[in-house]
């Protein structure tokens, strides 16, 4: 590689903040400044090598088999679309590398060794961006290892901010260990959104701690960058007049002119708190008092509130007809305790009753059968003549129903009753109508004697 060669690790182990993006963005935007930029995708998911126009088909060798010894890294390079941008794709086969090299010797050194032949040849890069993993693990402390600058993206939201603290230890770690020229260059604002206060916010607080390791340029959340890798191409060949292109073109013209800071890191034991103003709720109300108190109070007490407030009068509580007054132990009335309305249910509107007939079947009794016109008997003789028995006049039972016993006997019997009565000069009372019950007596009565 020339002197003038930058390896520069895009790192920042919270996933989603746009590293990918910036990688794959910055490098085009350098290209375009016509530098030559390589970029290395460290990433399984191989989202940087999907938005430079790097086919599946075509990783053949790829980072994984220069970790692993396989091959050779100048076999790995493909020229990209891009003029003067070139990539070291990566595939699935890259998460299974942190495994095997567990039990490697000096493990977190091999992308440094990897390296070499590219420093020593003729044909060298002015910048080599690495694209780490959203994870500390050992992809990225080889990155850091064989990087001299780091630039870290920070979404400006607040989780964001929560994860840059642990990257600034491991950083410190890597610094004390591993590779003692490894520095900060600079931390970049992305998808920002100016609709929210959040934002603002964050980028406020960033500055305030980091100072000038904040780059200038803030990258806007628009559409175009997140359309951009799904054709392969960068920001600025999809849309090279969108607010993303410009913004990456301005982010280029600022690395290039920033050279490598020997600013040791920040002490990252007080990390900046981004704390939203409390919303505003309106006020409690007072709790609601009884309009006199319940129980006796101190004269004092009761004179002092008194003179604050005067209580409306209220009418005294009527005691019950009837019921005694009630008394203290010492034997003074009592003070009756407060009326209190008892709330009552708002009325219910009644419900007329649905007249319901109940048709019930009346059965009449069965009118006994009226009994047969007796023939006319022959006119008696004349009452005078007719001789007077003493008693009853015995008489043969009848068997049958009520109205069968009444036959012509019975009436014959009648009529010389009534002559009889007639010839003594006794009148005989007139039955009442319907005096069934009085004739069924009688009746008995007749039997009884004739028996």
């Amino acid at each position: 590689m020339s002197s003038r060669t930058r390896i520069i690790a895009v790192a920042n182990q919270k996933g989603g903040v746009g590293k990918s993006t910036t990688a794959v963005s910055l490098g085009a935007a350098l290209a375009e400044l016509g530098l030559r930029v390589l970029v290395i995708d460290l990433d399984p998911q191989g989202n940087a090598s999907t938005g430079l126009g790097i086919r599946h088909e075509a990783r053949e060798v790829t980072i994984y088999d220069v970790l692993s010894s396989e091959g050779r890294i100048r076999e790995a390079i493909i020229e990209t679309p891009v003029e003067n941008l070139f990539a070291i794709p990566s595939t699935i086969d890259l998460a299974g590398a942190e495994i095997e090299l567990v039990s490697q010797f000096s493990r977190e050194m091999r992308l440094r060794k990897a390296l070499v032949p590219l420093r020593e040849g003729a044909d060298g890069f002015d910048f080599v961006l690495l694209d780490c993993p959203p994870s500390l693990g050992l992809l990225t402390v080889n990155a850091l290892a064989a990087a001299e600058e780091l630039i870290v993206p920070i979404q400006t939201e607040y989780y964001a901010l929560e994860g840059l603290g642990q990257l600034l230890r491991n950083v410190r770690l890597v610094q004390q260990n591993v590779n003692p020229g490894l520095r900060l260059t600079g931390i970049v604002m992305t998808m920002f959104d100016p609709r929210t206060k959040l934002s603002e916010q964050v980028v406020e607080e960033v500055r305030k701690y980091f100072g000038d390791l904040v780059y200038q340029t803030i990258i806007p959340r628009t559409v175009r960058l997140s359309e951009a890798p799904g054709f392969g191409q960068p920001i600025t060949v999809y849309d090279p007049r969108s607010r993303g292109a410009e913004s990456y073109r301005d982010l280029a013209r600022e690395v290039v002119a920033r050279p490598p800071s020997d600013t040791p890191l920040p002490v990252v034991d007080d990390l900046p708190a981004v704390i939203l103003d409390p919303i505003e709720t309106a006020p409690t109300p007072a709790p609601a008092r009884a309009p006199r108190p319940l129980r006796a109070e101190p004269a004092e007490t009761t004179t002092e509130r008194a003179d604050e407030e005067e209580p409306e009068a209220e009418p005294e509580a009527e005691i019950p007809a009837g019921e005694p007054p009630r008394t203290t132990p010492g034997g003074s009335l009592a003070e009756p305790e407060p009326y209190v309305e008892a709330e009552l249910p708002e009325p219910v509107e009644p419900v007329e009753p649905v007249e319901t007939v109940e048709t019930v079947e009346t059965v009449e009794p069965a009118e006994p059968a009226e009994p047969a016109e007796p023939a006319e008997p022959a006119e008696p003789a004349e009452p005078a003549s007719l001789p007077r028995q003493n008693g009853p006049v015995a008489r043969a039972p009848s068997e049958g129903t009520e109205g069968e016993r009444q036959g012509p006997d019975a009436v014959a019997l009648d009529e010389w009753e009534t002559a009889t009565t007639v010839a003594a000069g006794v009148e005989r009372e007139p039955e009442a109508p319907g005096d069934d019950d009085g004739k069924r007596r009688w009746g008995l009565f007749r039997r009884g004697g004739r028996g």
